[in-house]
């Protein structure tokens, strides 16, 4: 199965880089899932919670005030102000 390349990246740098089964995160217009093969697009994403499922099953989740989320070619880059850990 193909993966995600994703890009964790706060205004001090970048805080997680990795592949990725799926990642998950709250838009501005509601909750939204990015699997391999999705289509490019640009989204404005509201404070909250983004979960990274990696290959094999571990997940990571961090909380951010807002920000932005690309997603081209299988490659996934979220951006926010701040990113904090909020589980493993």
């Amino acid at each position: 199965m193909a993966n995600l390349n994703v890009e964790l990246v706060a205004a001090n740098g970048k805080v997680w880089e990795g592949e990725a089964r799926m990642v998950r995160v709250r838009s501005v217009e509601g909750d939204l899932g990015v699997l391999p093969g999705h289509e490019p697009m640009l989204v404005a994403l509201a404070p909250g919670e983004v979960h990274i499922r990696a290959e094999g099953g571990d997940d990571t989740t961090v909380e951010i005030d807002g920000g932005f989320m690309t997603v081209d070619s299988d490659h996934v880059t979220v951006v926010a102000e701040s990113v904090v850990r909020s589980g493993s």
